[in-house]
């Protein structure tokens, strides 16, 4: 089978052609095409492959595509993780936001409308090329904002398209393992949006046994989700909310950690990459080498600034060690191609999974998955202090996708403004003429 990645120069590229190198099962992914706007990007990561093929039988053959055509032709699976306006454009989504006393992160707030706003329309283009020369193929889309971006494209490509993510899966392991369970044997009730979802119950073997980790001093200890939000509060919630939760339950908190450090997310990850795009380059022998070491950095930095305001330490060494989305993806393309049924939370269309949200919406939720595609499973209600802030969020979201999609500086402004990490109108413009302003894929599609 043939597997396109459409940002095939990406950081974080190795970590799926890794997986697949592990990958024993029948029928797999042969060949792999790398498609990226930048060759220099895609020079650096081809050496890290090749390094990371070294040893290894037969591994998936590499190539890069130069055309979009060529790279998706054929593919049976076509992987998204495009970054529109760079890193560069991260660090803008950030420093706009923070200038007004708000949010800067990059999937959350100002900051993840910024980058939505930009990314939709590319994101359609790519849906229409995959509908147009590759009909057959399953778009596996990790390009965030990851909900917002997988109901855009579905409207080009329907069910064809699903989005990954691996924080509830994260989150899943952390619960189980802290009560010594294997996560393969537990059944969660999960339910939000990408980034905003909460695990309400844990079953194993008939049993919910969330109350009793809830209840657990110990135990609760050892989930990172609970030491950054607090004993107290995950009790209040009745639930263990998505890390990304953070920045709402703790807005203030985090605004002013991210303000008080040295540098924003965005600007560490620019200078790390500057750094290990140009040590691959200049010396490709070495480059698995230079990329695990950034990759080691980076993975030990996730999310650091929640860390600091809770005061929660650092990152578990067996999380980091866990892996993430790559297995994701892995057991979603062997489910549909091999009859391996599996359970997953995956962004799908709603339907009536989850009550009180449009039909239409992208939800993060549980889904039942084999060879026949993918079926998300029915989920119980939400309780009012969750559905209120989903509804709001989802409403966000797709007046963001209105705007990219029509150019509408109106309803831009709308999705600034009705955003609850915003909260203003006045603001709101403001927000869209500082992201106009520092970045020209964004002024470019709401001129």
């Amino acid at each position: 089978m043939k597997l396109a990645v459409l940002g095939g120069g990406g950081f974080r590229v190795p970590i799926v052609y890794g997986a697949l190198l592990r990958d024993t099962g029948a029928p797999g992914i042969r060949e792999v095409v790398l498609h990226d706007v930048s060759r220099e990007r895609l020079e650096a990561v081809g050496h890290v492959l090749r390094g990371l093929a070294a040893g290894h039988d037969a591994p998936p053959a590499v190539r890069v595509a130069t055309g979009l055509d060529d790279a998706l032709r054929g593919a049976d699976f076509v992987f998204s993780a495009v970054r529109v306006g760079g890193l560069a454009g991260r660090v803008a989504d950030e420093r706009v936001a923070l200038d007004l006393g708000l949010l800067g992160q990059e999937t959350t707030g100002p900051g993840g409308i910024a980058f939505g706003l930009r990314t939709v329309p590319v994101a359609v283009r790519l849906a229409e090329r995959v509908a147009a020369v590759a009909p057959r193929a399953w778009v596996i889309n990790f390009t965030n904002p990851a909900g917002m971006i997988t109901e855009a494209m579905r409207g080009v490509l329907g069910d064809r398209v699903i989005g990954i993510c691996d924080s509830p899966v994260g989150l899943i392991r952390r619960a189980a393992a802290a009560l010594g369970l294997d996560p393969a044997r537990v059944s969660p009730d999960y339910v939000g949006l990408n980034h905003l979802g909460w695990l309400r119950g844990l079953t194993h073997q008939g049993t919910d046994v969330l109350p009793g980790l809830l209840a657990d001093d110990d135990a609760l200890d050892r989930v990172e989700e609970a030491r950054v939000f607090g004993r107290d509060w995950v009790r209040t919630l009745g639930a263990l909310p998505n890390e990304y939760l953070h920045y709402y339950y703790f807005a203030r908190e985090s605004v002013s950690a991210i303000d008080q450090a040295a540098s924003t997310r965005g600007e560490t990850l620019l200078h790390q990459q500057e750094r290990f795009y140009a040590a691959a380059r200049a010396r490709p022998g070495q480059a698995r080498e230079t990329w695990e070491r950034a990759r080691g950095e980076r993975d030990a930095t996730y999310m650091a600034e929640t860390r600091r305001a809770a005061g929660a330490g650092e990152r578990d060494a067996a999380d980091l060690a866990a892996g993430g989305y790559e297995g994701v993806a892995l057991a979603l393309m062997a489910a549909l191609t091999r009859g391996e049924p599996h359970t997953m939370i995956l962004n799908v269309r709603n339907g009536s999974a989850v009550p009180g949200l449009p039909a239409d919406a992208v939800v993060e939720i549980p889904c039942a998955v084999d060879a026949s595609g993918v079926r998300p499973l029915a989920t119980r209600p939400l309780p009012g202090s969750f559905l209120g802030l989903v509804q709001q969020v989802k409403a966000v979201e797709q007046t963001a996708i209105e705007a990219a999609l029509t150019g509408s500086a109106r309803l831009a402004v709308a999705a600034f403004a009705l955003h609850p990490l915003v909260g203003s109108v006045a603001t709101a413009r403001r927000l869209l003429d500082g992201y106009r302003a520092r970045i020209p894929e964004l002024a470019a599609v709401i001129p």
